[in-house]
């Protein structure tokens, strides 16, 4: 357990079964369900927030070197929009769902009730561990008579609700579940600080954080529960997904994957790449899971996109970037390692065309773009996770459509064209979790999309009225009254009964007709 409890004694196998009996017995109370108490938890998420921002704001410098702006509007504020959406919303996803009945139950009326799971456990990632896994900003041009202006605005003031990492504890209060939060041990200021604030403001006997690492996660995985979310990488989803198994528990895995961003020439070149910049190093130095991974354009653009990549980058980030503060640094020194021997390949060192510059003590790696990278590469076969980016080319563009459909399915794609057919074709062609059209990872910023992957990137999805879902059950009732009970469905079976019900079942007026008159 979390806090002074943890210290005292070790959090195993045998505490794990009983906190998940405490809380299933706060469930079966049925507080959980009321309105009122998925109400009073959602906004005491908003009081934590308002009253703790510059904890919130401490600890995420500790852990990852956040800039302060990023963690105020990437962090907090979206925190604030998930729960104010879900309270704004809450009572009419509460509401039974009404549906059409058929001829067969006639007469009849019908309705899907959401109902809770009950007790589900939620484990979150390090990268954003308040909120949003990603935040991005829209850019727009405003043309005068000889020059033009770029509007710069946060999608923070564009949408209602970005992406949270919380918000899946969001949608599973909304939906009237208790839940249990596992933070990652890999940002320990800020676990210990959700562990703190979440016991004082939110209902303990329904809501708990459990903080830890390996040992703590496995004895929450050898529990029964009615869902697991999990968020992070493929190989522990794997882990997560055969401990559900054993107990048949549904689960929610977000994983990430390499997602590719397809290059067109005939663009706004500045605008593209300023785009793709703020959507790899602007969103945690590239530690994010919807993170531009690669980039594919053809021979005769690459070297035009790499200097435009540079130049901007410079402008975002000063000639030295390792002395900016605007770049999350490295989350820690394994990461820093793993990134560093990416780089350090032999057929991939002599790639480097922009940055390389690191700095282990400080576990700093400035951003780098790569040219011409070997598909054989280890950089390009397993997900970059960082603040590096490779460039591969191809002599016509439709080919980046092979190269990413020969890999597994990312979490999310990209592409930048004003060609019409182009577009299109990425749009019915690629599979991925989300697509994105001239911009990198703003749906995430649609409350009314789902995120999610698919394949290898994911199962199942959340975000918004798709959190609620999440962790509810779609219960189907159907109301019937004592009037129109039908003979022909009880015994003795007769032919003109087979007829009647096949014409029932088939929806024809004509056949019932015929059935109801003894016309074949």
């Amino acid at each position: 357990m979390a806090g002074e409890d943890k210290k005292q004694q070790p959090f195993d196998s045998k505490a794990a079964s009983s906190l998940v009996a405490e809380l299933r017995g706060a469930f079966a109370s049925g507080t959980t369900r009321s309105y009122q108490w998925r109400e009073s938890q959602l906004r005491g998420l908003l009081r934590m927030t308002d009253e703790h921002e510059q904890d919130i704001t401490a600890a995420l410098r500790s852990d990852l070197g956040k800039p302060e702006l990023e963690s105020v509007l990437y962090e907090a504020a979206m925190l604030r929009n998930s729960c104010k959406f879900a309270l704004k919303e809450l009572q009419r996803w509460m509401m039974p769902e009404k549906v059409k009945t058929s001829l067969t139950t006639f007469p009849s009326s019908a309705e899907i009730v959401s109902e809770p799971l009950g007790v589900v456990l939620i484990i979150s990632a390090w990268n954003y561990p308040y909120c949003m896994r990603h935040f991005s900003f829209f850019i727009f041009p405003v043309s005068f008579a000889s020059f033009t202006i770029l509007f710069v605005v946060p999608t923070f003031f564009l949408h209602y609700l970005s992406v949270l990492s919380l918000d899946p504890v969001v949608g599973a209060i909304a939906a009237g579940n208790a839940v249990v939060l596992k933070p990652s041990e890999i940002a320990p200021a800020t676990s210990a600080l959700l562990a703190k604030l979440l016991g004082e403001y939110m209902d303990s006997s329904s809501i708990r954080v459990v903080e830890g690492a390996v040992p703590e996660t496995t004895a929450l995985l050898e529990q029964k529960w009615d869902k697991i979310f999990y968020t992070g990488n493929g190989r522990v989803g794997q882990i997560v997904m055969a401990a559900a198994a054993k107990h048949l528990t549904p689960v929610v895995l977000e994983l990430g994957g390499k997602s590719p961003v397809v290059v067109d020439s005939g663009i706004n070149l500045q605008i593209a790449c300023r785009r793709i910049i703020v959507g790899k190093w602007g969103n945690n130095n590239g530690q994010a899971c919807i993170a531009s991974d690669y980039i594919i354009t053809t021979k005769d653009l690459a070297p035009k996109l790499v200097d435009v990549l540079k130049n901007e980058l410079e402008t975002f980030y000063g000639k030295n970037p390792l002395e900016s503060k605007d770049l999350s640094r490295i989350v820690n020194s394994n990461h820093f390692t793993r990134l560093t021997k990416l780089l350090d390949e032999d057929k991939v060192s002599k790639k480097v065309v922009y940055g390389g510059e690191r700095d282990p003590t400080k576990l700093q790696i400035a951003p780098t773009i790569l040219l011409d990278v070997p598909r054989d590469s280890l950089i390009m076969n397993e997900e970059i996770f960082g603040p590096l980016l490779p460039i591969l080319t191809v002599d016509k563009l439709e080919e980046s459509f092979d190269i990413i459909k020969s890999g597994a399915k990312p979490l999310a794609a990209y592409i930048f064209t004003n060609d019409k057919k182009l577009k299109e074709h990425f749009v019915n062609n690629v599979s991925a979790g989300g697509l994105v059209v001239n911009d990198t990872t703003v749906h995430l910023a649609v409350h009314t999309l789902p995120f999610g992957g698919v394949g290898e990137s994911g199962i199942g999805a959340y975000h918004g009225k798709f959190s609620f879902d999440a962790f509810s059950h779609k219960k189907a009732v159907v109301y019937r009254s004592f009037m129109g009970d039908a003979a022909i469905r009880y015994p003795p079976y007769t032919n003109g009964k087979l007829r009647l019900m096949k014409a029932l079942l088939g929806g024809s007026i004509l056949g019932i007709l015929r059935a109801l008159f003894g016309r074949s």
